[in-house]
This record gives C-alpha cells, sequence and structure tokens, in this order.
C-alpha cells in the first residue's frame, strides 16, 4: 500500500480519527497557543516563528488587504458576485486576477533583490551591486523595474516607509531576520532616481518583498502569502456588494457604451 500512502506525501498534517496534527504539533494546542499569523508562518514555513518574525508578517499581511474597487482583483470579485455565483466564486475570481502585472510584481521584486545581494559578493557596497544589476536589466530592454512606481502614490506609497521601519525594528530584535533587504530594496528606489531624475514611489510590492526576503520567504510563496493577504479585500468587497442586491453589475454603468472601431 506504500504506493497508495505515499501518492500525497507530506510534512504539513497528520490525520487519524479524533487526531489531527499540524507540523508534529496537536490541533487543540494550537488552538489556544497560535495566533492565525503565526499559523500561516508554521504552515508555509514549518516552524514556530518568533515574536519578531510573526510581527513582520503581520505587518505586511495587513498592508497588503485591499487598494479599493479600481484595482481589478477587486472588480472582479464585486462583478462576479453579481452575477449569482457564491461568495467563494467571487473571491477566487479576485484571486485569478493577481498576475505578474498586478499583484504578482512582489515575487519579481524579490527575485530583483536575492540578485542584488548575491551580486554584492564581489562589490563592495550596495550601490554597485544595484547599479549592476539594473544597468543589466535595462540593457536588455526591461523597461519596468518590479516593485516600484505606483499610478497613484506619487512620489512616496504611504504603506512602504512604515513597513520599512518595521522591517529594520525587528531585525534588531531577531538577528534571523536580514536587514540587508531593506536596504536593497531603498538602494534599487535611490538608483532608479538618479536613472530617471524624479523619485518614483516604492510600491507595495516592492517593500512587502523586502520583508519576504528578510524573512527566508521564498519568491514563489511570497506571491502566496500576497494571495492571502489580499483575499481578505476580496471578502470584504464580494460580501458589501452582496447586500446591494444588484444583478450582472458591468465595469461601467450601463448608461455608457464602449468605442466601436470601424478601422
Amino acid at each position: 500500500m506504500s504506493d497508495v500512502t505515499d501518492w500525497w506525501k507530506t510534512k504539513i498534517i497528520r490525520m487519524e480519527p479524533g487526531e489531527i496534527e499540524f507540523r508534529g504539533q496537536p490541533i487543540q494546542d494550537l488552538i489556544q497557543t497560535q495566533t492565525f499569523t503565526q499559523m500561516i508562518w508554521l504552515m508555509v514555513m514549518g516552524q514556530t516563528p518568533s515574536p519578531a518574525q510573526t510581527r513582520l508578517l503581520d505587518a505586511a499581511l495587513v498592508a497588503s488587504v485591499d487598494h479599493g474597487p479600481q484595482a481589478p482583483s477587486i472588480a472582479a470579485s464585486r462583478m462576479a458576485i453579481t452575477c449569482g455565483v457564491g461568495i467563494n466564486n467571487a473571491i477566487a475570481s479576485g484571486v485569478n486576477m493577481l498576475g505578474d502585472v498586478h499583484g504578482g510584481a512582489g515575487e519579481q521584486a524579490l527575485e530583483l533583490y536575492q540578485q542584488i545581494l548575491t551580486t554584492m559578493i564581489h562589490h563592495q557596497s550596495i550601490q554597485d551591486a544595484t547599479d549592476d544589476v539594473l544597468a543589466d536589466r535595462t540593457g536588455t530592454g526591461e523597461k519596468f523595474i518590479p516593485g516600484f512606481g505606483h499610478r497613484f502614490h506619487k512620489p512616496e506609497d504611504p504603506r512602504a516607509q512604515p513597513l520599512m521601519a518595521i522591517l529594520r525594528q525587528c531585525a534588531d530584535e531577531d538577528p534571523s531576520i536580514d536587514k540587508r533587504f531593506a536596504d536593497i530594496a531603498e538602494a534599487v528606489q535611490d538608483a532608479i532616481e538618479r536613472i530617471k531624475g524624479t523619485r518614483i514611489a516604492m510600491n507595495i510590492d516592492g517593500a512587502t518583498a523586502a520583508i519576504y526576503g528578510a524573512l527566508g520567504v521564498p519568491p514563489t510563496l511570497a506571491r502566496g502569502l500576497f494571495c492571502l493577504s489580499r483575499s481578505v479585500g476580496l471578502t470584504a468587497h464580494a460580501y458589501e456588494q452582496s447586500l446591494n442586491c444588484e444583478r450582472n453589475k458591468g465595469p461601467t454603468p450601463p448608461s455608457y457604451r464602449w468605442t466601436y472601431d470601424q478601422t
């Protein structure tokens, strides 16, 4: 039977009749001792987080919950709920909008920061490593640096600096948290400003990428944690929209029509 029992081999959960353990810890103990943020860390990282790790992850999750109905993911969840689907379908519709451009830039920003950190081995300063990596990227035709620039928040995203401050504070409390990721994120912002001659906002993706890097979270998981956070906003908006009892609500008011291009 090993071919059957090993089919979904996992270190995450053990379950028998009357028994449930997550990462080796009985659920009845976790219910009494763990916050939801601590439980997230335990499940995805496999360890019980330190107080500083918990505080830092909590800050990143709080900062990413919502950005209003103009965000495609939020708009999708609100429209979906007016089509008669369940709230879980509305949430899933929004999550499925979180791709490389909207919601996935945190994963890409973390990959960038890790590249700079690796390059720093051969340089004496963060600035030199940052300049070299950005030069390589722009040299290949890359026009957008993930984690920087925002349509609404200029020249600063109000979420970025508080997150950087919490990252540094938590790193001072827990040496396992790598403060260099805050320095790298800000070095990228400074480098972009030198190149463009204007201040470009470090957005929520750039800020949370620094946190996830400092926590040792892999880039792929960083996107998953963003989706988890944004699901809170998707739930709130889908539920609020359901209370309006509107049917088949589209992206614009019915009195407006699209442009028909006859060319």
